[in-house]
């Protein structure tokens, strides 16, 4: 096109006629050429937008407003298409560039490492790799190996395991680069296993490994796995996840509390040091981060060094393993009896509650202006929230253990079990 274009517009410039002359004779060809180039660069716009990069979508919020799953679905009915995965996995979906990417472990210790990639309309396997884990694989009967969220900057998929194995690979599978982080750090791990998300900011890849012993998050540049900087975590045990600000940074989420930090260096932009749970993950939203802290703590960043404002504490709103989630102005959280408590954002003020048949360990996402839970024996519900109250208008039964968060993309959900991946939709 670039060829063709310059071709027709050799003129001379100070001759505005020749100008008009030059456009007019652009082959058809470069011009036809040129409307493919630009549909491509929207199309890939749009399949930007529609991606589900990491662990609660790619703006950690948990939100797709513009997509549109069923409500109902079953063996027979809205299962677009299903497809067999390899051993253990409690790791959420994500969605990048038309691939659904899903990882697993496998073997009698979990030591093979699994990245799946699927076609995203058809649920084709268009490639898969395997990997032998460098650090420790020992894990809680519910969990496993491959219970962190891989994530993806659109170009590149980065999948992290319980061994503190991260694996980086580009769109078609190709290894990019592997860092054993369990080389570096071998007492950064518990007999529990981890189960951290790491999350992308820029060109800095953000993993969190928390343990009893070694604690530490680090940033991994994206294009070489080098790491950028290291800083010093508490030392306990911790499964939430880092969670990306935008602007504001990442936030590190722990036991004493939250910290955000920069993550092009790891500097500390503000912290607050009153606790925090080391299960749910926080969430974002108007302005404001809520903290699964004291129930939950509804906290507005100041300046660089400043201590964020507390806006407002509610110990009723206590999210179980379930991450919290904003939905129009509403704050809601599931509580361990499978109580789903809505609140108002700006204040914490209850608005309704609403029970579900539990138990959960995956959290919710929103799509279409509803909310998608999905229980461990596989059984999902839509719910419709509302001023004063909320209503189950929809489930269906997958019939399979679901421990992991599903992911959103176009009109569909994407869910996984141990065995299975499907896709909900038409």
């Amino acid at each position: 096109v670039g060829a063709s274009l310059g071709a027709a517009l050799r003129f001379d410039p100070s001759h505005p006629s020749t100008i008009r002359a030059a456009v007019y004779q652009i082959p058809a060809a470069a011009l036809f050429l040129a409307m493919l180039a630009a549909l491509a660069l929207e199309s890939r716009h749009e399949l930007a937008a529609a991606d589900w990069r990491q662990f609660r979508g790619s703006d950690s919020t948990s939100v797709a407003a513009e997509s549109d799953p069923p409500i109902e679905w079953g063996p027979e009915k809205n299962i677009a298409w299903k497809a067999d995965l390899p051993g253990r996995g409690l790791s959420a979906p994500i969605v990048v560039a038309g691939r659904v990417i899903v990882t697993a472990s496998s073997g009698v210790e979990q030591d093979r490492l699994h990245v799946s990639c699927f076609d995203q309309r058809t649920g084709a396997k268009r490639w898969e790799r395997r990997f032998q884990a460098t650090g420790r694989t020992q894990c809680h009967g519910k969990t496993c190996v491959a219970a962190p969220t891989p994530a993806s900057d659109g170009e590149r998929v980065f999948a992290f395991y319980s061994s503190n194995d991260v694996v980086c690979l580009d769109l078609e599978g190709a290894l990019v680069w592997h860092r054993g982080l369990g080389f570096d750090f071998p007492n950064a791990s518990n007999s529990l296993g981890m189960s951290s998300s790491p999350v992308v900011s820029g060109e800095t890849l953000v993993v969190q490994v928390e343990s009893d012993d070694d604690s530490f998050a680090v940033g991994l540049d994206t294009a070489s796995g080098v790491s950028r900087w290291k800083i010093a975590r508490p030392n306990r045990a911790n499964w939430s996840s880092p969670l990306s600000l935008g602007e504001g940074g990442v936030l590190l989420q722990s036991s004493a509390g939250v910290t955000a930090i920069d993550p092009r260096t790891g500097r500390e932009l503000w912290s607050y040091d009153d606790g925090a749970s080391t299960i749910p993950s926080s969430v974002a939203a108007d302005g404001a981060v809520f903290v699964p802290s004291h129930g939950i703590t509804a906290l507005r960043p100041g300046g660089t060094g400043e201590p964020p404002e507390q806006a407002w504490r509610e110990a009723k709103l206590r999210p179980a393993t379930a991450s919290p989630i904003v939905l129009d102005g509403r704050i809601l959280a599931l509580n361990s009896a499978g109580v789903l408590t809505a609140a108002d954002a700006q204040s914490g003020e209850e608005k309704w509650r609403l029970r579900l048949e539990g138990p959960f360990s995956a959290s919710p996402v929103a799509a279409g202006g509803r909310l998608y839970f999905f229980n461990e024996t596989g059984l999902g519900f839509v719910v419709q929230p509302g001023e004063s109250e909320g209503k189950i208008v929809g489930r269906g039964d997958l019939a399979e253990t679901i421990l992991g968060t599903p992911a959103v993309a176009g009109d569909a959900l994407f869910v996984r079990s141990d065995g299975h991946l499907w896709k909900i939709g038409q």
